[in-house]
């Protein structure tokens, strides 16, 4: 018989205190099974004539229950079957809300989903002010929503104009914060967290919350018709229509505050069905499990070697960035070297902004900015660099002086220490080609603004080590990053597939299309941000650096279009010198408009004459094409692992799950076809490439099952 996850110890006050503890797992989760355990559980407490009431806490160090198994999702065949599992969800937290004793949770650490459904459904709610505490429901991130009673219970305790934000963005919240909104009842220290539940039961039932004045009068019809018309409004804005789950959580609160509960339930138990088979949610899941799955993997097979110094050269924008996600996310002491004083400066500025603004949020206290600001130190020497165990390198894109840097490591620190460049193009055995221990030798390649930016690719060249790659990997998440680790080719993965992207982008706007026209079209696919503001946020100039080296390594197709010199000629370097394809004035209201003298500069007179749906296609069937090319070459190592890099790098549509997912879901015979199209229209460059050939002519996809 399968061993129960909750276990019941009755303490001498007759308070039950039920520990929920999943066998052989790191995390709780709850599972369909799991319905009938605790049933047995409340039933075995019940044989007490004299319970005061529950306490529901977790056996794990540092989670509460991190939501519902969505595997149990997957091995649903059919709307009906998902809608029964979020059925048996919503009965089990209605028979906990309907017990006669008063039920508290005591919350530590993650409780996500399944798991505050299952606190909403208690009487109350304690949790610990500890920094792994968080309270969410971010079930709309994998496409779907609360299927439990969230959608429910949440507006009923803390205010529509509080919850439905929270349904609708995922977002989850500190102990503080649920505290305010009246989510959790009390925030207190773990050391206190279990007595201080058990007095609350020892309280007795209470009636139920009451709701602030503000949030009464937001119920009445009036105020409520237009928070759901805004709120549509909204999430039409924000998702495009890309997100199905987004208006559905609208449209099920809304039944839930006009119809009642009841209704409410059957509308959310309906939805979570229908939305658990969109090809959206499947793709969002696929995410969700493939980040998960490569999180665990080490890079290599060898044992990576302990890191407890690291050092980084040079302070600009990325060195600091490097530097900051290094002490802060790390906790690891790291050393700057920069040619001056100003360079280092920049690098301690960039971290202890990135702390004040916490401060300033009540995320940590002025003290432990001081105690993490101690782990960043700096100079213009190599003073302090002997013990170093790493060294990142983020000095400019120029080969003589990346082999230089290669060359003052090994003189100035000890054998044994990493030398890891941060370049975007250049090819790591070059950068290690006069090494003395060019096994030490490796790429890893952050992404701008690294302290937001979740990927890395991390790149061995043919004489890296594995165990210079397994702790090269190992550094990279515990500095909070996804690695992908990726083969020693021209632009690697991320830059490779977003150059020809661009290019399409660049043609589109020489054929004279507006550039708002051509950044929209993107947007409205799904793209966090339009591909000529993303070459303005990245900088023209270091654009200009990348392409040439493409070029050269495979053919015509990487060419830039022979017009976009004039705007390099023209010391247009986007937003870091304020001279792009979008104008940076100062104080200018409106939001970013586009640089008319740019089309002066170009010869054009812009006018829109493709549709969204046309510029959208011709820049990301560039995209997917140059993708399957680097599956075929194994400069990645799985289409999971493109998947990851596309969506995490440069923001590559998540509700149709990277480019292989979104492939895959097209059918190859489909994508060859609009890339032949393409090519009849528009040129070689979108001749389909062989591995989608191949995969056409054989019924082939990326993903096995």
């Amino acid at each position: 018989m399968e061993q129960s996850a909750f276990s019941l110890q009755m303490r001498p006050d007759h308070v039950g205190i039920i520990t929920i503890n999943v066998p052989g797992e790191k995390m709780n989760t709850l599972r369909a099974a799991f319905a009938q355990q605790l049933a047995t559980t409340i039933d075995e407490a019940r044989r007490d004539t004299q319970l005061a009431g529950l306490v529901l806490i977790s056996g794990k160090p540092d989670n509460f229950i991190a939501g519902a198994d969505i595997s149990m999702i997957a091995d649903c065949r059919s709307a009906q079957q998902a809608e029964t599992l979020a059925r048996q969800g919503q009965e089990t937290m209605a028979a906990i809300a309907a017990l006669p004793f008063p039920v508290v949770a005591a919350i530590h650490g993650a409780c996500l989903g399944g798991g505050l459904e299952l606190a909403l459904a208690c009487d109350a709610r304690i949790c610990t002010l500890d920094d792994k505490t968080r309270l969410g429901l971010p079930e709309v991130q994998l496409g779907l929503l609360p299927g439990s009673g969230g959608t429910q219970r949440l507006p009923r305790l803390i205010g529509l104009q509080q919850a439905l934000p929270l349904i609708l963005t995922g977002k989850t919240l500190r102990a503080k914060q649920a505290r305010k909104l009246g989510l959790v009842d009390d925030a207190v220290p773990q050391a206190i967290l279990l007595e201080t539940a058990v007095a609350r039961v020892l309280k007795g039932k209470h009636a139920r919350r009451e709701l602030p004045l503000r949030d009464r009068v937001m119920q009445a019809p009036l105020a409520r018709h237009a928070l759901f018309a805004l709120a549509k409004r909204e999430t039409a804005r924000k998702t495009h229509g890309n997100y199905p789950a987004a208006q559905r959580i609208i449209e099920v609160v809304r039944i839930g505050i006009e119809q009642g509960s009841q209704a409410g339930h059957q509308a959310e138990a309906r939805a979570f069905g229908e939305l658990a088979m969109t090809a959206e949610s499947a793709a969002l899941r696929g995410l969700f499990f493939a980040s998960t799955a490569l999180k665990k993997e080490p890079g290599a097979d060898a044992e990576p070697r302990e890191l407890r110094q690291i050092g980084v050269l040079g302070g600009g924008l990325m060195g600091g960035g490097i530097a900051s996600v290094t002490a802060i996310n790390a906790a690891l002491p790291v050393r700057i070297r920069d040619i001056s004083l100003h360079g280092i400066n920049h690098a301690l500025k960039t971290s202890w902004d990135g702390l004040s603004e916490k401060v300033k949020r009540r995320h940590i206290s002025a003290a432990q900015r001081q105690q993490q600001m101690a782990r960043i130190t700096g100079g213009i020497d190599y003073q302090g660099f002997a013990q170093r165990d790493m060294v990142i390198e983020a000095v400019f894109e120029d080969l003589s002086l990346k082999q230089q840097m290669v060359r003052e490591v090994e003189e100035h620190c000890a054998p044994h220490t990493l030398f890891a460049s941060n370049t975007s193009s250049l090819p790591i055995a070059s950068i290690a080609a006069q090494a003395q221990r060019p096994e030490n030798v490796i790429g890893l390649h952050y992404f701008s603004p690294v302290d937001k930016m979740p990927l890395v690719e991390v790149i061995p060249h043919a004489g890296t080590s594995a165990q210079t790659l397994a702790t090269t990997v190992a550094l990279a998440k515990k500095q909070g990053k996804t690695p992908v680790v990726v083969a020693d080719r021209a632009g690697f993965y991320v830059n490779r597939i977003l150059a020809p992207y661009i290019n399409e982008a660049m043609r589109c706007l020489l054929e004279g299309e507006p550039i708002e026209h051509i950044d929209r079209a993107l947007v409205k696919a799904g793209f966090p941000v339009g591909p000529i503001q993303l070459l303005d946020e990245v900088g023209i100039d270091v654009g200009s650096k990348i392409t040439p080296i493409l070029q050269q390594a495979y053919g015509e197709r990487f060419a830039a279009p022979a017009a976009f010199e004039a705007v390099l000629q023209d010391e247009r370097k986007g937003r870091k010198n304020g001279k792009g394809f979008y104008r940076y004035d100062a104080g200018r209201r409106g939001g970013k408009k586009p640089d008319p003298t740019l089309y002066a500069l170009l010869g054009l007179k812009p006018v829109a004459k493709q549709s969204e749906k046309q510029i959208a296609d011709r820049c990301i069937m560039m995209m997917l094409n140059e993708a399957a090319r680097c599956l075929d070459e194994g400069v990645i190592r799985s289409a999971r692992d493109g998947d990851i890099g596309a969506v995490f790098g440069i923001g590559f549509p998540p509700f149709l799950g990277g480019p292989f997912r979104y492939m895959d879901q097209r059918g190859a015979a489909d994508v060859v076809q609009t890339l032949r199209a393409l090519m009849r229209q528009y040129g070689e460059r979108f001749a389909p490439c062989d591995a989608l050939l191949e995969a056409q002519q054989q019924q082939k996809k990326f993903y096995n099952s």
